[in-house]
Parts: C-alpha cells; structure tokens; sequence
C-alpha cells in the first residue's frame, strides 16, 4: 500500500490576534422586504455577539432567515433597523464604497458554490482579492501559496477548478476567503455541496482557523456535523432567536 503524503505545514498564520474580543455585535437587527404592497419581515429583532476564537452556528429551516443574516453581516445588505456592528465599526450610514472597504479587509465569505473563476488556476484564484487590494504580484503569489499550505492544497496550486473535487474547491475558495487577512469568516451552507466525510473535513479546518488563528466564524447550516462542531449554536426561527446553546442536538 502506498504510503500517505504527508501533509503540507503552514508557512503562514493570519495575523495573531487576542483571543476573546468582540468583532461581531447585532442589536435589535430587523429586515423587511417589500414586493408591491407585500411585506415580509425576515429577521425580527436580532441580538447576539461573536468574538474572535469561536465558531458559531447558525441554524434553523430553509426561510428561517440564516442567509439574509449573513448578508446582513458580509456588508452586502444593510437592515431596515437595528444596529450591525464590525469591528468596533457600525455599518448603518456608510456609503457603499466604506461597506466595501470593510468587506475588503475585515470579512473573508464562503458560499456553497465555491464560485472559482475556471478560466483560473488555485493559486491565481486565491489571489483575486488581493488584485482588488492592488498588492504587488509578488506579494500575492507568495500569499496565495501560503494560504493553499494552510488549507492542505499547496500541491493544487496549478490546477484549474474543473481539475478538483468539490472538497478541493472549497479549501481553495476558503484560502481566497482568507486573501486579505480577515478578522470575520462568514460561511453559507459551506459542506451543502460535499459529500459527508469531505464536509466533515471541511468543518475541522473551520474548527482550526477559529481556535488556532484567532477568528471569528459564522456559519450558517442545515449540516448537524458542522453545528456539532461549533462552541455555539443559535436556532433561528420564523426570524427569531429562540435559542442559544453550546451544544448542537436534534431537538434544537
């Protein structure tokens, strides 16, 4: 039987942070969409907090609310009323260019589809946030292999998407997620697209970034592995925090 290769080792962490410092602060958030002269109110006076070193889940049943909440929190949707704070910042009254800077430096996304760019290797992928950052080639290469080493896909770096598995993708769309140094990872039904022993891998690097470097990670999920993993759980339903727990089970 051949033998395993061994695993690549980090060559860089993103950057050391104190553990425990709140960066995420929701009070009293509501959101109402308006079709004609319909009303549908989504999320209904959200509050909760996240600090760095903690993964939370969040769950609840399709309509619940989970992905507007993280859109709410990525910047790229503001509340009807209620208070978002980033990092110390608070998102109502910003102009779409300042919300950009934040999502830019402060957030890194992870969505179910991975959404890499095909006509793009690993390595080229990883690297289009910080193009948008307008950081030197150099720097950027030398970051995008860092962060591949980080999520296990350094010897990827030079295949296009349509060359990996789904697994593949997704720590390749997780390294571009983590470009600009984020203080805040949002991911959105991220193993919805893996089969399950590659969505349970998936989680433990979401485990590792969080507990290991000092992140704050949000994610919304149907997955009981992945709820089960997180230090805390928060229950949506019909757009209301019901519960808060720190342990996932089937009745939550």
């Amino acid at each position: 039987m051949p033998k395993a290769k061994p695993k690549a080792k980090p060559k860089a962490k993103p950057k050391s942070r104190p553990k425990g410092r709140t960066v995420i602060r929701c009070k009293d958030v509501y959101k109402t969409y308006e079709d004609a002269d319909v009303k549908v109110e989504v999320l209904k006076g959200i509050d909760f907090e996240v600090r760095t070193g903690e993964m939370v889940a969040i769950v609840g049943a399709s309509g619940s609310g989970k992905t507007t909440l993280i859109n709410l929190l990525a910047c790229l949707d503001q509340p009807t009323s209620g208070e978002i704070q980033i990092d110390d910042k608070t998102l109502g009254g910003l102009s779409d260019d300042e919300l950009s800077l934040i999502r830019r430096h402060k957030i890194g996304i992870v969505f179910q589809g991975f959404y890499l760019l095909d006509i793009l290797d690993g390595r080229e992928n990883v690297e289009v946030p910080m193009i948008f950052d307008e950081k030197p080639k150099a720097e950027r290469i030398k970051r995008a292999l860092e962060l591949l080493d980080i999520v296990g896909m350094r010897d990827s770096a030079e295949q296009y998407p349509n060359e990996m598995s789904g697994g593949q993708m997704q720590r390749v769309a997780v390294a571009r997620a983590l470009a600009n140094e984020p203080v805040i990872l949002l991911a959105d039904e991220p193993t919805g697209n893996l089969d399950t022993a590659t969505g349970i891998e998936i989680i433990q690097l979401f485990v590792d970034l969080a507990h290991n470097y000092n992140m704050a990670l949000v994610v919304a999920t149907h997955d009981p592995d992945a709820a089960s993993a997180a230090d805390r759980v928060l229950l949506l339903r019909y757009g209301k925090l019901h519960t808060e727990t720190s342990k996932y089970t089937e009745q939550v």
